[in-house]
């Protein structure tokens, strides 16, 4: 039988994130995508903290008009500088089972920009 797309986004995420884990050296960047918004976060799985956040529904970010892939761009630069600030550089990119296109995309490009690096 075949599989349902978010059966299949689930089973891509499992594969991957047995092999991407964040460390205190090297955090993870994990996104969520949904159809209306974007979720960033920046995770230490060792000790399994938050180190920073950003989403589409930030008052400074949902007030930015523009296309979803535009504001998922602004996303990825919002959480590339709280990281920044907690004093993290480099980073391992977790696209969440989602293809590396479109929105997961420019967001990964928005935190490139603002310094990150993968």
């Amino acid at each position: 039988m075949a599989l349902t797309k978010n059966e299949r986004r689930i089973r891509i995420k499992n594969r991957v994130r047995k092999i991407v884990s964040g460390t205190e050296a090297r955090p993870r960047l994990s996104v969520f995508r949904s159809n209306k918004e974007i979720y960033a976060q920046i995770v230490d799985d060792v000790t399994g903290k938050t180190i920073s956040a950003a989403s589409s529904r930030d008052k400074d970010i949902s007030s930015a008009k523009g296309t979803k892939t535009e504001v998922a761009a602004l996303v990825g630069k919002a959480v590339a500088e709280k990281a920044l600030k907690a004093g993290v550089e480099t980073i391992s990119f977790d696209r969440g089972g989602y293809l590396y296109h479109g929105r997961v995309k420019s967001l990964a490009e928005g935190a490139r920009e603002a310094g990150l690096k993968f």
